[in-house]
């Protein structure tokens, strides 16, 4: 007689948001505009153009119940990133709502600090817990040139009032150009030797839109590893809902540096995020696929559990790793799509 397999009684079930490579998700990265006021030359080099068909962007409701499935499936983080996500009227409405989610621990914001000195109370208030603000040069002439904004003064100011109001970290970008932030590594780490910031370099990354830009002022942050290494640098252990960077402490500086490298090997296997853009699709990967729309189940609270398996059968489609180190940008035109 046959015997047939059952599950043995003591055996867990997979819960949870687990690709078919082991990697678990507890950090979602969630778009809620592709709108942004920056002319970033490598970004949106020339603004932001509003589509020809009308677009909406998830409202409250829609983004509640998203969260709420995502932190069922064991989301802890959730990073509310743009465009400019400050720029929608409801912003407060939207931090506060995902703040409120059972489950959820951190709230992050990725600004690019225009509105930070007047409004960063405020976001704290709404239960904004960790704070990315993207500062490319300390030079306000470079700074211009870069973001089609002469900004840095308040942003700066935006940044020390967080400190004010009890921030004790802030995260501080700025993507890595041989033309502009090369030459500024010693300014970066003179300004964090007294303050609590981590400084997160990001190697720019080849997109359809920015292709020769890409081969102009690609800068690998390797050269800043080793330079660092041997200034005394050390690395530091990762936490399970830290992002992909490298962190590096010294003993004579209160701040930290931050490397981001997706051209690394390996890179992709520590991947613990998954990404929803503003339009109610799920990304995978930062690059590579047009994604999987989702916005139909977050209508009702009745069609959780048609969402929960929509978002796991979506996972095992998930690669191994992007191809960005053979060339491969895959359908991404610019970041502002997806956030980054």
């Amino acid at each position: 007689m046959q015997s047939i397999p059952i599950k043995n009684v003591g055996e867990p079930e997979v819960s949870g948001l687990i690709d078919r490579f082991a990697r678990q998700y507890v950090y979602l990265r969630l778009s809620i505009t592709d709108v942004c006021n920056f002319r970033c030359n490598y970004c949106l080099p020339d603004g932001y153009h509003p589509p020809k068909h009308k677009q909406t962007f998830l409202n409250v409701d829609e983004i509640q119940r998203l969260v709420r499935t995502f932190a069922d499936l064991g989301t802890e983080k959730v990073r509310i990133t743009g465009g400019e996500p400050t720029l929608r009227k409801d912003f407060l409405d939207i931090a506060h709502t995902i703040s409120q989610t059972a489950g959820i621990r951190q709230v992050a914001l990725t600004t690019n600090g225009y509105r930070m000195e007047r409004d960063v109370a405020l976001w704290q208030q709404a239960g904004i817990t960790n704070l990315n603000v993207s500062v490319d040069s300390l030079d306000p002439r470079q700074f211009h040139l870069i973001t089609g904004e002469n900004k840095l003064q308040t942003i700066l100011n935006g940044i020390d009032k967080a400190f004010e109001i009890g921030y004790n970290k802030v995260k501080v970008n700025a993507v890595l150009m041989k033309q502009y932030t090369a030459k500024g590594l010693d300014d970066f780490l003179r300004w964090i030797k007294d303050r609590p910031i981590q400084m997160r370099f990001i190697e720019l990354m080849e997109t359809g839109e920015m292709d020769s830009f890409f081969q102009q002022q690609h800068l690998s942050g390797q050269t800043i590893l080793e330079r660092l290494t041997r200034e005394g640098w050390q690395l530091k252990p990762k936490g399970l809902t830290d992002g992909p960077a490298k962190v590096l402490t010294h003993p004579d500086y209160q701040g930290e540096i931050g490397l981001i490298m997706p051209y690394e090997k390996n890179f992709c296997a520590s991947c613990n995020r998954l990404r929803v853009s503003a339009l109610g699709k799920l990304h995978l990967c930062l690059f590579g696929e047009e994604g999987v729309n989702i916005r139909d189940l977050l209508q009702s609270d009745e069609q959780q559990l048609q969402l929960e398996t929509r978002l796991k059968a979506a996972l095992q489609g998930k690669r191994e790793h992007h191809y960005l180190h053979i060339g491969d940008s895959g359908v991404r035109n610019n970041l502002a799509s997806i956030g980054g």
